[in-house]
């Protein structure tokens, strides 16, 4: 059995769509814009998910990073994409998903010259089950408190993915606002 080509759906500048390409071509040094998405999972204890990127990922490799992200295929509904995403990566199921950052965008470039440039809504979610992360994605994973985590962040935004030190004092920018509720 082959696998089939995941496309991704590319943007002009003020994000409407434009085309399709596949994703295995779309990611180098001139990266198009495109559509995106980020989840934060949390937990029934209220600790969020972050992982580290597998050493095998073309961009950002072994870097910490918000729960997890993908792209929506040409005509998927963003539900359907993150819980199919969510299944693919963790081996989780998710529920109560919930935009949180319907407008956020980014442009970053990697250490190798690789960008991304993501019209990317960001979404959080509860898990429902246990994980069983992709290791060709996942190198390790961990459940956290929300506050350390932003601490973490802004100590050594270094270690992290770059969208996710945008996404994540985003979420918290409200410096009353508890992980309840996000979910």
């Amino acid at each position: 059995m082959t696998a089939s080509r995941e496309e991704v759906v590319l943007l002009a500048d003020d994000g409407t769509p434009i085309g399709v390409a596949d994703k295995a071509t779309v990611h180098t040094t001139d990266t198009p814009l495109h559509l995106a998405f980020s989840c934060h999972l949390f937990d029934g204890d209220g600790r969020i998910l972050v992982t580290r990127r597998a050493l095998s990922k073309l961009t950002w490799p072994g870097v910490w990073t918000n729960s997890f992200c993908g792209h929506p295929a040409p005509g998927e509904d963003f539900k359907d994409a993150i819980a199919r995403r969510a299944g693919q990566e963790l081996g989780a199921a998710i529920d109560n998903l919930v935009v949180a950052l319907p407008d956020f965008r980014y442009r970053a470039v990697d250490a190798a010259g690789i960008v991304e440039y993501e019209v990317c809504p960001v979404y959080t979610a509860t898990i429902s089950g246990e994980l069983a992360p992709e290791p060709s994605e996942v190198a390790e994973w961990r459940w956290v408190d929300p506050r350390v985590l932003l601490d973490a962040v802004e100590a050594t935004p270094w270690a992290f993915s770059p969208w996710l030190t945008l996404q994540l004092p985003a979420l918290y920018a409200d410096t009353s606002l508890e992980a309840s509720d996000l979910i």
